[in-house]
């Protein structure tokens, strides 16, 4: 960026990103690219479409879908995400993850400029990246900066917070629904959410984890190696533990996962439609919202308050069965506070017997 003349701004604007991506697009006479003298170049690379269209709209207080699961993305400002997708996929400037592939592998080989991923991606990315895909032949030197994804008003900046879950399923043996818990109960002590943060980029999902010494001084170790402590894996991590206040979620429903994947799918077609030369007009959006509605069943739901996005009838309350169940954790969770409470006590009481 500094080689085009550009400073890198602490929040990053959409029309800011347009702009340099469009800017590196500049070739030499020899036919490579002037920014990095190479053939190969793609400025803007977005890994999950998905994640950037809902952002979009939020950042442009546009509607996404309302709480009950009607579909409110097909039409309105979603048309004017999708020309500026295909205005910059035209020339070239613009790419995503599912057509062209990590963007982790064209920064570190020095062929984009702007590459988006999760704070898990942070990891991959980088000259001194401890994970990739490319040879160390193709890495190229060159200082990189974390930042929040682009945004159109960077005094009220908006991010989703999004990703895997862990989930637990009513079964017929009570036992092992309970199994299942116990075992996510584990999986949320500090040790293990620290150990699976250093290693794989994610932030702690309890705050006494976050604010466990131990990750403090993980996070502190900030650049003292390429593995464990590498920067940019961690000024990933701490980005979002700096701006929790400016991430959203969206709403989950019976079929919400269908809404998501089409508001992603939009993107990707509109960019596959430019490149393959067709034309991407207001014919070619009205039909493109009609095949995405249809292939997620998201018509289905239209104009029906309450209705499931993928057409079948809502879940209704939860049974007897489920709430008993329910219940008998919250009875076994209060046993094991009890016990633990007890241990203490007797702890206590026979230390202050041979004190």
């Amino acid at each position: 960026m500094e080689k085009l003349g550009y400073t890198v701004p602490d929040v990053l604007t959409w029309d800011f990103v347009w702009e340099v991506s469009e800017a590196a697009m500049a070739k030499g006479p020899d036919g490579n690219f002037r920014v990095n003298g190479q053939s190969v170049l793609i400025p803007f690379i977005y890994k999950s479409t998905d994640n950037m269209m809902i952002q979009l709209l939020r950042q442009m207080d546009a509607p996404y879908c309302t709480p009950e699961g009607q579909a409110l993305i097909f039409g309105g400002q979603t048309a004017q995400v999708l020309r500026t997708v295909a205005q910059h996929t035209k020339t070239g400037a613009f790419s995503t993850f599912k057509i062209s592939s990590y963007p982790a592998n064209f920064l570190n080989a020095g062929q984009c400029l702007f590459a988006v991923d999760s704070t898990a991606g942070a990891t991959w990315m980088g000259s001194h990246a401890p994970l990739s895909d490319i040879s160390p032949d193709k890495f190229v030197e060159f200082e990189t900066e974390v930042r929040m994804i682009p945004q159109i008003d960077p005094e009220n900046p908006q991010m989703i917070s999004q990703g895997p879950s862990v989930c637990i399923f009513n079964k017929a043996d009570p036992q092992q629904v309970l199994a299942s818990w116990l075992f996510v109960q584990y999986l949320l002590t500090d040790s293990v959410q620290i150990a699976y943060a250093q290693t794989e980029g994610y932030v702690p999902v309890t705050a006494s984890a976050q604010r466990n010494p131990a990750y403090q001084d993980y996070l502190a170790g900030s650049g003292t190696d390429d593995t464990l402590h590498y920067d940019i894996k961690i000024q990933a991590a701490q980005l979002l533990l700096d701006h929790v206040q400016d991430t959203f979620v969206t709403p989950v429903y019976n079929g919400s996962a269908s809404l998501r994947d089409a508001a992603g799918q939009m993107i990707e077609n509109v960019a596959k439609s430019v490149r393959r030369g067709e034309t991407v007009d207001d014919a070619y959006l009205e039909k493109l919202y009609q095949d995405v509605a249809a292939l997620y069943r998201l018509d289905q739901s239209a104009g029906k308050p309450g209705a499931a996005l993928d057409g079948k009838t809502p879940l209704g309350p939860l049974p007897a069965a489920s709430r008993a169940l329910l219940a008998a954790l919250a009875a076994a969770w209060a046993l094991l506070i009890g016990f633990a409470v007890r241990q203490a006590l007797k702890k206590a009481k026979s230390s202050r017997e041979h004190a």
